[in-house]
């Protein structure tokens, strides 16, 4: 990006200290055109990053980070964070491999307090941050920040339970830029929300409330009663009272571009001794049309022309291709369901929210609710699919388990995003799910590894599973395999020489590079074993490869727990004698690069494959 005049000089949060008032627009609006430039070339989130640009310029201008700690919810809105932070240089390296994170890591920053990439969860975090530093007498500040959306989750309100029980300081900043919290009331409240987030106003309170106090026998029954009136009065004035009733002092709703009024505000803020929450209007993708005309586009987006806000062509995906599928499959069973938390986009639902709105529910970021709602559906004879990316199923475990298998409900897990996500990083990383499911009873799980073998596997869930069904799918395109494809959905297929002594194993995505390595080897030298069903194993399965001398199993998720350990017991239990070798995840987090790189780092592509087996 040319013309800059603020970015290059930023080394910490004292520039934006230093920088006049009158300069701050400037700034917004340059931070603004480097934050659209670069996530069109990386891809990332950018409308609700547009949105915060003002309230993050002021928090550095009024806080003192490192030292006062900022949380972020998910994360994925603090780009200016990171830019106001010092990390300008690499900015262009924003979500690629060893480059910067598009969510928050200590490992990358001091100025990063906490990991984030799921919902729900700062409130709870700062909590215990601000907890632990009145135990230790320190008196900084520790302020959170989230969106509306994440109070669909639950856990924020378990955590503001138990903050507003205390008497902590810290500051969570409702950033509300979708859904209207606090109706409008008029004039005269909106005048008032001005006033009390004035610092004047906590400064004349606090010596009120100290003089009254301090009158002999009557002072604090006054106090009180002036209390209990002023309570009265605001909440005749505001229809919602929530964050008060939970023991929060509620400030706002405040402009949030408006740098005046958030320094402002944010100063009242600090001068409160108990937990507050400050409500902060702003609007998604401010300042880039594109995004503000479609911010649900841009909240997570990938590459696009910056001139017409178009994505760059990527072709068809699973997701696509499984909503698609589910629209075919409700126009014929008025009993076929689909939920989804907060994601009907990324996961590919959004035809059929606009055709089958009666049977579409987005139960906003709560996934432990979803599972449990599903069951529901299905206890009175509906046929419930519940689509979620493999990162987020993991929030709903015990639901699974509990409120599914346990009670024996046919419903259907469509797992989006299994196997490596690429550029989004540790948190988002779909390697765990087989893992966990195969400690739960009466699960069964389908890895297809493609587009057809998704649709029959769908299929298959809803018509011929009993109880809870799991069909788990990459993110993207497939991974085409010049190899003749199984047509049905059985739980495993053998290609190549029948009579081979070695034996390539595996499941999902990686099948097509597993068919590459065959071909690159001679299909005459090695047979390819292609299971559909990874859970419960098919014993066959691992009798076909009973006689082989070697065999190579392949798998795209961690080692510990997966597909590939209980092949190898399957194995030893009919007595097998030749070499096993698992190449999977092995107990480490995997970091951020494209799939193509991750495949390659883990020896999951063709290249890695025929280097395993032939070294």
């Amino acid at each position: 990006m040319e013309n800059i005049r603020y970015l290059d000089k930023i080394e910490d949060p004292g520039f934006v200290k230093d920088l006049p008032e009158d300069e701050l627009p400037e700034l917004c609006a340059e931070i603004r055109r480097m934050l659209t430039d670069t996530v069109s070339h990386t891809g990332g989130h950018l409308a609700s990053n547009l949105g915060v640009v003002e309230l993050t310029v002021a928090m550095h201008r009024i806080f003192d980070s490192p030292r006062d700690h900022f949380v972020w919810d998910v994360g994925h809105q603090m780009y200016t964070h990171k830019l106001l932070t010092g990390r300008f240089e690499r900015f262009a390296t924003l979500r690629t491999e060893n480059g910067l994170s598009g969510f928050s890591r200590p490992s990358e920053s001091a100025h990063d307090v906490f990991y984030s990439g799921h919902s729900s969860t700062s409130v709870s975090a700062a909590l215990g941050l601000a907890s632990a530093k009145k135990l230790r007498g320190d008196d900084s500040h520790t302020v959170c920040v989230l969106g509306d959306g994440s109070f669909t989750g639950g856990m924020i309100y378990e955590a503001m339970n138990n903050a507003g029980r205390s008497d902590i300081r810290m500051i969570v900043i409702l950033n509300d830029n979708e859904m209207s919290i606090s109706q409008n009331v008029g004039a005269l409240a909106r005048y008032l929300s001005v006033i009390r987030s004035k610092p004047e106003y906590f400064k004349l309170k606090e010596k009120t409330e100290k003089a009254l106090k301090s009158i002999p026998l009557v002072g604090e029954p006054i106090a009180e009663v002036i209390f209990n009136l002023k309570t009265i009065a605001k909440n005749s004035l505001y229809n919602s009272n929530l964050f008060e009733d939970l023991g929060f002092r509620y400030m706002g709703p405040v402009d949030g571009h408006n740098t005046g009024q958030l320094c402002e505000a944010l100063e009242s803020a600090k001068l409160v001794d108990m937990p507050v929450l400050l409500h902060v209007y702003t609007t998604k993708g401010k300042g880039y049309d594109p995004a503000e005309r479609e911010p649900t586009q841009f909240h997570g987006i990938t590459k696009f022309d910056i001139d017409t806000g178009e994505p760059l062509p990527c072709g068809t995906s699973f997701s696509e291709q499984f909503g698609d599928f589910l629209c075919d499959v409700a126009a014929k069973d008025e009993s076929v369901c689909a939920i989804t938390a907060a994601m009907s986009v990324g996961t590919g639902l959004r035809r059929f929210e606009e055709l089958y709105p009666d049977r579409f529910f987005d139960v906003g970021i709560a996934e432990q609710h979803a599972v449990t709602f599903a069951s529901g559906l299905s206890k009175q004879g509906m046929k419930p699919v519940v689509a979620v990316y493999s990162t987020f199923l993991q929030r709903a475990y015990d639901q699974i388990l509990h409120d599914g298998a346990l009670q024996k409900q046919k419903l259907v897990l469509a797992i989006d995003r299994a196997g490596f996500v690429g550029e989004d990083g540790e948190t988002h990383q779909g390697i765990y799910d087989v893992a966990f499911l195969n400690s739960i009873p009466d699960v069964t799980v389908y890895s297809p590894s493609s587009y057809g073998e998704m649709k029959a596997a769908i299929g298959a869930a809803l018509y011929n599973g009993e109880n809870l069904v799991a069909v788990r799918y990459p993110r993207g395109r497939e991974i085409l395999a010049d190899i003749e494809r199984a047509r049905a959905c059985g739980t495993f297929d053998i290609y190549g020489d029948p009579d081979a002594d070695t034996a390539i194993v595996t499941y999902g995505r990686i099948f097509g590079c597993a068919a590459q390595a065959v071909k690159r080897m001679g299909e005459k030298s090695v047979k390819l074993v292609k299971l559909n069903r990874v859970k419960p194993l098919d014993g066959e399965a691992a009798g076909a490869v009973m006689d082989c001398k070697r065999v190579f199993f392949f798998e795209e998720g961690v080692r510990s727990a997966g597909v590939g350990e209980k092949f190898a017991a399957a194995l030893l239990q009919r007595g097998f004698r030749g070499k096993y070798k698992l190449t999977a995840v092995e107990d480490e987090f995997v970091k951020q690069a494209s799939v193509a790189a991750q495949l390659r780092k883990y020896k999951l592509d063709a290249d890695g494959m025929v280097g395993v087996i032939e070294n």
